[in-house]
């Protein structure tokens, strides 16, 4: 039986899963949760995931919720499957992307999380965006992404010389970053850019990009 993916495709966390399935060449069905009718606070969902998000992963008799949580999941159980995203052969090596992973969830998300929220969910409420949190936010991302570069003119990726995990978490977030007036965070770093480029070129980004449609404000 084929994998139960319960979100929908424009929602960050959903797509972070649905690129693993992806790479990891794996079928999988995913199921509709209509975010804005709050689908995802109905009895029958919180029964899934008691904090009422997306995605949740179904696997036979297994319920996962927390996307780097499914992704490590579908990475470990098809290891020899597509893309090795773990580099489970080599301890040394998966304790890099380990590593890499962390730094995506305490330092990248929590900042460009906060700038997406301000510029595209926010607006969608009918809210003003706090330009305060933009900028104070930027300011951390840009540091971020200092690191990032000079990482990245060592190593093709940021685990290493190959894609896993610790880029592939990044991508959602980056897709909708790069779609504001902020892009340019990025595309002034070359060694930054380029990785982006890369990362949105692969087969699996392509499948996944059409999904995420919600679009940041153009006035």
């Amino acid at each position: 039986m084929a994998m139960k993916v319960y979100g929908n495709g424009m929602s960050v966390c959903v797509a972070r899963v649905l690129l693993c399935l992806h790479e990891k060449e794996t079928e999988f069905e995913l199921v509709p949760v209509d975010l804005f009718a709050c689908h995802h606070k109905l009895p029958s969902f919180l029964s899934m995931n008691p904090f009422g998000q997306v995605p949740v992963l179904q696997d036979d008799d297994l319920t996962l919720f927390e996307s780097r949580a499914i992704t490590a999941y579908i990475a470990e159980k098809h290891e020899d499957k597509g893309t090795d995203l773990t580099r489970h052969a080599d301890a040394k090596e998966a304790a890099i992307v380990k590593l890499w992973s962390e730094v995506e969830s305490h330092h990248f998300n929590p900042a460009i999380s906060a700038v997406i929220h301000q510029l595209i969910v926010v607006p969608l409420q009918g809210k003003t965006p706090d330009a305060a949190i933009v900028e104070e936010n930027l300011e951390k991302l840009g540091k971020v992404l200092d690191v990032y570069e000079e990482k990245l003119g060592k190593t093709k990726y940021l685990a290493g010389d190959s894609y896993t995990l610790a880029d592939l978490h990044h991508v959602p977030y980056t897709y909708y970053f790069m779609k504001t007036c902020h892009a340019g965070l990025v595309n002034d770093r070359p060694k930054v850019k380029a990785w982006w480029e890369d990362l949105c070129s692969r087969p699996a980004f392509l499948k996944v990009s059409p999904g995420l449609t919600v679009a940041p404000p153009t006035n």
